[in-house]
């Protein structure tokens, strides 16, 4: 218990049609300084997308959240944003959006292994 530090988490939703503002989950951002630690865990359900919008590709989202999964690695020669602190590059995916990928307001918790934490709200929120 005296390794738990604060981290932060929102949840990655897809909202095929914005001006309704129905959307499912798909994922979890997972961001917590002391630990150094940015991820992202996400699953698009292809049935379940099909139910919601038929007319959305299920590569593009899925090629739209790779991008995110470079964001929070920092992968060289992705543009600017890999560039940035950890704290930055989380800030930039969580912030508020009107988009068919979104993210959740940000929610705070304690952790001892915030890669853990990651795994138990992908299991918690998306699956």
């Amino acid at each position: 218990m005296q390794n738990r530090v604060t981290f932060e988490y929102a949840i990655i939703r897809v909202v095929p049609k914005v001006e309704r503002e129905e959307f499912f989950n798909v994922g979890v951002l997972v961001f917590s300084k002391r630990k150094k630690f940015l991820g992202i865990k996400y699953l698009v359900n292809a049935q379940k997308l099909n139910c919601f919008a038929c007319d959305l590709d299920l590569d593009t989202i899925n090629s739209y959240l790779q991008a995110w999964e470079k964001v929070c690695k920092g992968v060289a020669n992705t543009g600017r944003i890999c560039d940035m602190e950890l704290s930055d590059r989380f800030r930039w995916l969580a912030a508020t959006r009107s988009t068919v990928l979104q993210t959740s307001k940000t929610h705070p918790g304690l952790s001892d292994n915030p890669a853990e934490d990651l795994e138990r709200l992908f299991t918690e929120f998306v699956l």
